[in-house]
């Protein structure tokens, strides 16, 4: 028991040395990790110092790149015009002595004078002379014996000189190229126009003499018309009456005013009606209105012989009573050859002549003579 007791003395005291120096050890591991975090702290602090400088100086150096990029953006551009103008100034410079040499040989060419003396003689300080508008306008005033006095010589204006010019080339575009021929066109052209002249004169005199026989023939026509028209007029209304007993009818012209182009109206009112217009009459009234028409220009301008065919078909026995009078009336002065299918204008008749088929096809005239010839 003895050696028992001493044993679990021992491990205790063995177990208390062991927690102890586990203690120091852990003492010595927290003072270790404390010394190390403040030591990491630091090197956070200097890390963290170090990294806002760095961010500081990369925005610096990009604001710096940025300005570089934009300036070199604007040098390029204005380097860009720069050699355009550059470019432009030298094809200008080019086009200009080409130019300045066509205009040096155009000057030798038209008027044989070189450089030197055309700047001697027309250059820009020397005074320019009047132009010969105002040099005319002087001769002009001075003819007149006006008191005047000669235009200066102005000085050299290059705008006005160039206006000028322009005038004076539009001027000599008008006049166009030298023809030396024009002389001998000229005289051609004028014994034509001499010719054309006299041809012109010819149809004038020859149209005068034409409008006065077309108003020769106007007056002609207007007094045979009006006369021709009096009198079928006068005529109509004894022949429609004969027709029409108790009726009236008569012409009216459209434009009385204007006998050359003026139309003719029939106007007839039948009997018992109060239309006029031949539109709203029978038939048989239209047609004993024509024959009423007809009959009056026959009285009026008589023929030696009337053809009439088959005029009385759309009348009554009436009606057919009456033409037949009148034409008994027309048969004294004139012949009438009438082609008729009615009874009664057959038995008025002085021959008769009729057509007939026989049965082998061929036609035959027959003639029957109701009246001895006179």
């Amino acid at each position: 028991v003895g050696d028992d007791c001493f044993a679990e003395k021992a491990r205790a005291e063995a177990g208390r040395a062991e927690r102890e120096r586990g203690a120091a050890v852990a003492a010595l591991v927290v003072d270790a990790g404390a010394a190390a975090l403040e030591r990491i702290d630091v090197s956070l602090g200097l890390a963290a110092a170090e990294r806002d400088e760095m961010a500081a100086a990369r925005a610096d150096r990009e604001a710096a790149l940025a300005e570089a990029r934009t300036a070199t953006t604007r040098l390029t551009g204005l380097l860009e015009k720069l050699t355009d103008a550059v470019h432009r100034d030298e094809v200008l410079r080019a086009q200009s002595r080409l130019r300045l040499e066509q205009l040096t040989e155009k000057v030798l060419a038209d008027h044989g004078l070189g450089v030197d003396d055309l700047v001697a003689e027309y250059g820009p300080d020397v005074p320019v002379p009047p132009s010969s508008a105002e040099m005319a306008e002087f001769e002009a005033a001075r003819e007149r014996g006006e008191d005047v006095v000669a235009p200066p010589a102005m000085p050299f204006d290059r705008p006005t000189q160039e206006r000028r010019l322009k005038r004076a080339e539009k001027d000599l575009s008008l006049l166009g190229k030298v023809n030396p021929l024009a002389l001998e066109e000229f005289a051609a052209l004028e014994e034509r126009y001499r010719f054309l002249s006299t041809q012109l004169e010819d149809l004038k005199n020859t149209r005068r003499d034409l409008l006065t026989v077309v108003q020769e023939v106007d007056d002609k026509i207007l007094e045979v018309f009006a006369a021709a028209y009096a009198d079928v007029a006068r005529e109509f209304e004894i022949v429609f009456a004969t027709l029409f007993p108790g009726g009236d009818g008569r012409l009216v012209l459209t434009d009385p005013d204007d006998l050359l182009t003026t139309g003719i109206e029939v106007e007839a009112r039948p009997p018992g009606k109060k239309v006029k217009r031949l539109s709203l009459l029978s038939g048989g009234e239209r047609s004993l209105t024509a024959m009423a028409l007809l009959v009056a220009i026959f009285r009026a301008r008589p023929s030696p012989f009337y053809v009439l065919d088959e005029i009385e078909a759309a009348l009554d026995d009436v009606n057919l009573r009456r033409l037949i009078s009148l034409m008994e009336e027309l048969r004294e002065t004139s012949q009438l050859i009438v082609i008729t299918h009615q009874k009664p204008t057959m038995e008025v008749a002085d021959a008769l002549y009729g057509v007939s088929m026989r049965g082998d096809g061929i036609t035959t005239v027959i003639s029957q003579r109701l009246r001895p010839a006179s």
